[in-house]
């Protein structure tokens, strides 16, 4: 044997042009992924030192089962939800049936959750452009409604929300929510009660425009049949 065979260096992994495709692979996930809130990310605020009279939100134990995202956890909403009378803003209180025949997008979200501000304004578009052919949007804050009264409606003034808003309860979130405890949280739901898509969290250059060809859809619904 040749005890003086040269051996030839190993070649390694991260060449250059790997490692720039791995950054740009990354930069794509931060940029496209989808951001959530939980009540666990308020739990760690107030644990943190935020100030509870600003920023409230109630604890949800979560529910059985786990849906996908875009997933409903239901094909119509049960009774437990749509006759719960629901504390509003202004007005009389928030009950869904009263929007039987209509185009309905529930939106569950709470002041401090940053993804939940970014698509309110979304929603608000979306409300203002449609509502004239039967879009009607229900905006459900998960914050405790004595707490977090005067917060809400500052917010509601501030982002100029002109759909309806109100709280909704622990019961009704927890329903709602099943199994998925991230806000903010959309439903579309149909003329005739079906719920037609599922939205958890937000993602700016994706999750508006699936809301909009969902709205679209059960929109034009109506006209086709």
């Amino acid at each position: 044997m040749n005890a003086h065979k040269k051996t030839e260096p190993s070649k390694s992994l991260w060449t250059p042009a790997r490692l720039a495709f791995t950054i740009l692979v990354l930069s794509l996930v931060a940029a496209f992924g989808i951001s959530s809130c939980s009540s666990s990310d308020e739990q760690q605020r107030r644990a943190a030192g935020s100030n509870p009279a600003t920023s409230t939100s109630p604890t949800l134990k979560n529910a059985p089962g786990n849906a996908p995202r875009g997933a409903a956890p239901f094909t119509t909403l049960p009774a437990s939800i749509v006759d719960a009378e629901l504390k509003a803003v202004s007005g009389e209180p928030i009950k869904l049936s009263n929007y039987a025949g209509k185009v309905l997008v529930i939106n569950l979200w709470a002041t401090w959750c940053g993804p939940c501000r970014s698509e309110i304004p979304e929603l608000v578009k979306l409300h203002e452009e449609f509502r004239s052919q039967g879009l009607e949007v229900v905006g459900l804050s998960t914050e405790d409604p004595d707490t977090s009264a005067d917060k809400v409606r500052n917010f509601v003034h501030d982002f100029e929300m002109s759909y309806r808003v109100g709280w909704a309860t622990n019961e009704v979130a927890i329903a709602l929510m099943a199994g998925r405890d991230s806000i903010p949280q959309s439903f579309v739901i149909a003329r005739d009660g079906q719920v037609l898509k599922r939205f958890v969290g937000f993602n700016p250059t994706i999750t508006p425009v699936q809301i909009r060809e969902a709205v679209e859809g059960a929109l034009n619904q109506k006209a086709a049949d």
